[in-house]
């Protein structure tokens, strides 16, 4: 399975009433994939706002951007948690649903060893013939999956990628050591030409909601052999990558980039409880990002 190298974790759009926005939601998929050049997009994960959506709700969103996507792009279903049964189950609703992967996160919060994050993971895989990508993001999870079990992890046949929000030498340790099959996808946006430099395949980002066909052309000038033209457009991108999370003190994902999306027409709604929507003053800042103020 190929998931390309511009991967885009979807916000979920919501209503006034706080529900799931689906007129929007088609919209939001057209838009990633034909103006911000998504290849892939992740349904239900962080950046959807996944600890607060029901598995109805999420099961219901995996079957919707299947049949709207319509081939387009690929879906990837964000099915982890630090239950192993329950990311099972949820799992094989995703793989009726028709996605064409899966994301897990690391255990959050009960804190596993290697050893134990090794089996859930394992778990997992066997009761699915999806591909599955690993999620390490240890500021989230209080957890971190080292790049040993990382490289034990990717010699089960359907897990076949990683998104490291970690260090670059723990992305190069994985680019290293992984079997071809196995590819390393960078988590933050602000290291993701650091990180393909050093071994990544992709991004999966959220910044590419907003300035995802100028990353797109960054990907595809390091890649095309015009190394510092990317250089140039990351330079370019930093202050977003960084100010959609620093606005101007750090904000939690999404806020600030779904506010960012009513910038440009798209009315993805507020988030639900326990965030909140950005404050004037962050509205403000964010509106600097793209010149608009």
């Amino acid at each position: 399975m190929d998931f390309g190298r511009l991967i885009t974790a979807m916000v979920t759009p919501f209503n006034e009433q706080g529900e799931i926005h689906w007129e929007e939601t088609a919209r939001l998929i057209d838009y990633l994939i034909d103006d911000q050049k998504s290849e892939t997009l992740v349904i239900s994960g962080t950046t959807g706002e996944s600890p607060t959506l029901s598995d109805k709700e999420k099961v219901e969103l995996f079957e919707f951007a299947v049949k709207h996507a319509a081939g387009r792009c690929k879906i990837i279903a964000g099915t982890g948690s630090n239950n192993t049964a329950h990311s099972i189950h949820l799992t094989q609703d995703a793989e009726r649903a028709g996605v064409d992967g899966v994301l897990l996160v690391v255990p959050y919060y009960n804190k596993p060893s290697q050893e134990g994050m090794f089996r859930h993971f394992e778990a997992i895989a066997n009761a699915t013939k999806l591909p599955i990508m690993l999620y390490n993001v240890p500021g989230r999870t209080a957890a971190s999956l080292s790049a040993a079990t990382t490289l034990r992890l990717a010699q089960i046949p359907n897990i076949v990628a990683t998104k490291e929000c970690v260090s670059l030498e723990q992305v190069t340790q994985i680019a290293a050591g992984a079997p071809g099959h196995f590819r390393v996808y960078s988590g933050d946006d602000a290291s993701g030409l650091p990180a393909i430099a050093v071994g990544a395949y992709g991004i999966v980002s959220v910044a590419s909601h907003v300035v995802g066909a100028e990353m797109k052309q960054m990907i595809d000038s390091y890649f095309g052999g015009a190394p510092v033209q990317a250089a140039q457009i990351h330079q370019k991108l930093f202050p977003v990558f960084k100010g959609l999370f620093e606005c101007p003190q750090p904000l939690p994902n999404p806020v600030a980039v779904k506010y960012a999306l009513t910038l440009r027409g798209l009315n993805v709604g507020s988030v639900r409880l326990p965030l909140i929507a950005a404050t004037e003053d962050e509205q403000g800042f964010i509106r600097t990002l793209f010149n608009l103020q």
